[in-house]
């Protein structure tokens, strides 16, 4: 049992994957012994649970509890799951994830249509409804990815999209302003499941850091490619009605209910949990326990440990810290764009006068430099294998991994607001400060892949919650910086007001290669990462244990064996 707060975070990590597929191994002082607990095993049918056939049971002779693991090739175990259904898992997160940013945007295109039907005139409340969709984003997170750490992945995401489904059909028949707003923020609740929990979702089945950093890259242009896509659709949709632009939104929401119902869970400790319950009522010995049901499941626990661990991890872990800020500011700026680009492009008070529909379509090349990050992610694994294969010492250094990326990401993020700023100008062909943004959106892009894949390779079995608050902080510059557009674009006009937030952007340049010279001395000094790692080292010793006694084990039966046969012999 845990001795303090962080030992009751680390001991719910899943166990790395031991030896055997069916063992109990150990001297056993609880009610069955290891020949009943064995038969009771081996007398489970083919028509029962394959979760009971593939159990591994450790047992220690000093505590007649039994904890079950997964076996080294166990099919339950997400590591070992077939390509085909990590697969799936991965399409559904995406999935997910592109619902749940299409809808934070999707009223952008909309919004001359829908002021009007509401006489709304104030320009600072303009921005309210993506406002209020990233306040929910804000509360969210913070929720969604400790209970699925708590309850599991599949039925806590389930929850969160149908309450963004069901508010964004609300905003499509809302009778007035406010109640837009409102049904606005409960969307943003709900869609935020699916962003604080598919990090954790791909850490459950890639244990590659490669294979993880693949899946998260698709994850990351999902994130992208949604917000991008929204403002063209709601700009055509719009023209016939604002009220079918959220009517899509929902439809396309409610499509994907389906596929997240057929996704299995994905989150090993709540697996293991149901292996212990199945294997009690099979067993009938009521000491198989799963790990997680041995830690205290109280309120307090879940209110002073659960529910605070993104908040203890981001004011205690600098990496937290420094990735959330980062991302933030860019977040902030994505979004603030959607204020941004109809100054330059759409209405009669713009510079280039285009309606909402095609000002929408000036977005397109964000999610066009967002795809051409694949590359780029694609041939830094090729440098990075081929140093392997040499041996080069860098190599060896976690930060390498990823952390190039935001090298890259960083100055092509900065160029390209001061590009959009300084070329919007009457004078200068439309596609000069359409074209900045490919430069924006690969840099924006390779910065969160770098920094978001970075934050789960450190923290692995916390990832969610690690997820959850960076995306937290980035909803709330997501919130602010649009509200502010209003006053810092009339004030300073497009070229200074970009030019703001390009010196802002500078400021943060420097945080990747600052982890990667001083990111091993970080970790080292991090509580997480060092619990982390004494989880690692306590499951090597385990295993190696386990397969001293199986070793040992098969020796006696040999022994055994060879006694039955000279005594039988004449």
């Amino acid at each position: 049992m845990s001795t303090g707060r962080l030992d009751e975070d680390r001991n719910r990590g899943q166990s790395a994957p031991i030896g055997g597929d069916m063992s109990v191994q150990g001297e056993i002082t609880s009610p069955l012994s290891v020949e009943e607990t064995n038969a009771a095993l081996n007398s489970i049918t083919p028509e029962q649970s394959a979760l009971s056939r593939n159990a591994e049971v450790t047992i220690n002779s000093r505590d007649p509890k039994k904890v079950v693991t997964f076996g080294s090739t166990d099919p339950n175990n997400p590591y070992n799951w077939s390509t085909r259904r990590k697969s799936y898992v991965l399409f559904a997160g995406i999935l997910m994830v592109i619902n749940s940013t299409l809808e934070s945007s999707l009223s952008s295109g909309a919004t001359r249509a829908i002021t009007k039907e509401f006489n709304v005139t104030s320009q600072i409340q303009f921005p309210l409804p993506i406002s209020c969709f990233i306040a929910g984003y804000t509360i969210g997170p913070t929720l969604a990815a400790p209970l699925s750490e708590y309850h599991g992945r599949k039925y806590v995401m389930l929850g969160f999209f149908l309450l963004a489904t069901i508010s964004t059909v609300a905003c499509a028949v809302a009778p007035n302003w406010p109640a837009l707003l409102v049904f606005r923020f409960f969307s943003g609740l709900g869609a935020s499941g699916p962003i604080g929990i598919v990090g954790g979702l791909y850490a459950d089945v890639y244990s590659d850091p490669k294979t993880r950093g693949s899946a998260m890259t698709w994850f990351m242009i999902a994130t992208t490619e949604g917000p991008v896509i929204a403002p063209p659709i709601s700009g055509f949709i719009a023209a016939k009605s604002w009220r079918w632009v959220f009517g899509f939104g929902a439809l396309f929401a409610g499509a994907t209910i389906p596929v997240i119902l057929a996704m299995p869970e994905t989150y090993g400790p709540v697996l293991l949990r149901r292996r212990a319950q199945k294997l009690r009522a099979e067993t009938g010995d009521a000491q198989i326990y799963a790990k997680c049901e041995l830690e205290k499941r109280n309120l307090h626990h879940i209110l002073t440990v659960v529910m605070t661990r993104p908040w203890r991890m981001l004011f205690q872990e600098v990496i937290v810290m420094c990735v959330s800020a980062y991302c933030a500011l860019a977040y902030g700026i994505f979004y603030l764009y959607f204020q941004a680009y109809p100054r330059i492009f759409q209405g009669p008070d713009s510079v280039y006068k285009w309606s909402p529909g095609v000002a929408g379509l000036a977005f397109l090349p964000i999610g066009l430099g967002a795809i051409c990050a694949a590359p780029v992610y694609i041939w830094w694994n090729s440098v990075l294998e081929k140093g392997r294969k040499r041996n080069a010492a860098w190599t060896r250094q976690e930060e390498y991994n990823r952390l190039p990326f935001a090298c890259i990401g960083g100055p092509l993020f900065v160029v390209s607001l001061l590009w959009i700023g300084w070329s919007a100008r009457e004078n200068v062909h439309w596609i000069v400060p359409v074209s900045s943004g490919i430069l924006w959106g690969l840099g924006f892009l390779l910065i969160f892949l770098a920094l978001l894949n970075y934050l789960t390779d450190a923290y692995e079995t916390f990832a969610a919650s690690a997820q959850s608050i960076a995306s937290t902080c980035r909803s709330v510059f997501g919130v602010v910086l649009p509200l502010a557009s209003s006053r810092m674009f009339s004030t300073l006009g497009i070229a200074w007001a970009c030019s703001v937030l390009a010196f802002l952007s500078l400021s943060m340049v420097a945080i990747p290669f600052a982890f990667i010279r001083y990111g091993d001395t970080i970790r080292a000094n991090s509580k997480f990462c060092q619990q982390l790692k004494e989880l690692k080292a306590k499951e090597a010793a385990e295993q190696e244990e386990r397969e001293r006694i199986e070793s040992r084990e098969n020796e006696t039966r040999t022994l055994q064996l060879g006694g039955k046969e000279s005594g039988g012999m004449v």
